[in-house]
C-alpha cells in the first residue's frame, strides 16, 4: 500500500510519468514470473533417483587424450546417501577388475541461488578432491563442466548422466583438448538398483 501511495505521489507531482508507471508495472511482472520460475525449477531434487544401492558396471579409457583404445573394466557398487534432506548427496563406489580397484568418494552439493549442482570427486588413491564439475538437469539429462589439466595441457571436463530409469542410470565423462569442439568419452558407467 505504501508503494502505492509513493508511486501515486510521484506522478501526482510530474516526477514519474505514465510511460515510468508502466515500465515499473511490467518489472515487477517480471520480476515475479522470473521468481515464480526459479521456485517452479528448484532442482534440489535433482538427485533423489540415485539414492540407494547399486550394483556398477564401470569401463574406463586407460590413457585419455593419446590416441588409446585400450579399456578396462570394473564391477562393483555405488551407495548414494542424501543429506541436508537432498540439498546434497554422497555417494561412495567401489569397484574392481583386472586393473585393479577403484574406491571413490563424490560429494554431490546443490547451490539455490544459482540452481546448479557441484559434483566434487575423490578416490582413496589421491585422497583429495577434484575441481568440482558445475551443471545441471534438463529434460531428464544431466549435464556438468570443469576445466581441468591432464598431463600438463589444460582440458575441459564434461559428465554427463542420462537414460535415467527407475531402476537403471548411465554416466559418461569425456575430455576435450581442444576447447569443446571434439569430446573424448573416457568413463562410463552403468548403475542397476540392487532391490532391497
Amino acid at each position: 500500500m505504501l508503494r502505492k501511495t509513493a508511486l501515486v505521489a510521484l506522478f501526482a507531482s510530474g516526477l514519474f510519468t505514465t510511460a515510468e508507471l508502466r515500465a515499473d508495472s511490467q518489472s515487477r511482472a517480471l520480476a515475479t514470473s522470473f521468481q515464480a520460475k526459479a521456485a517452479e525449477r528448484d532442482g534440489q531434487k535433482d538427485f533423489d533417483f540415485h539414492i540407494g544401492v547399486w550394483k556398477t558396471h564401470l569401463k574406463r579409457l586407460q590413457r585419455p587424450l593419446t590416441g588409446s583404445s585400450t579399456w578396462v573394466e570394473y564391477e562393483g557398487t555405488t551407495v548414494v546417501r542424501k543429506v541436508w534432506e537432498g540439498r546434497a548427496n554422497l555417494v561412495e563406489l567401489d569397484v574392481k577388475g583386472a586393473a585393479g580397484r577403484i574406491e571413490g568418494l563424490s560429494l554431490r552439493l546443490y547451490n539455490p541461488q544459482s540452481q546448479q549442482w557441484s559434483l566434487n570427486f575423490s578416490n582413496s588413491a589421491s585422497g583429495t578432491l577434484t575441481i568440482p564439475s558445475i551443471g545441471s538437469f534438463k529434460n531428464g539429462r544431466g549435464e556438468f563442466y570443469a576445466q581441468e589439466t591432464l598431463n600438463g595441457r589444460a582440458i575441459f571436463v564434461r559428465f554427463v548422466i542420462h537414460d535415467i530409469t527407475p531402476n537403471s542410470i548411465r554416466f559418461e565423462q569425456a575430455f576435450s583438448d581442444d576447447g569443446g569442439k571434439t569430446w573424448e568419452v573416457n568413463w562410463i558407467a552403468t548403475d542397476t538398483r540392487v532391490k532391497e
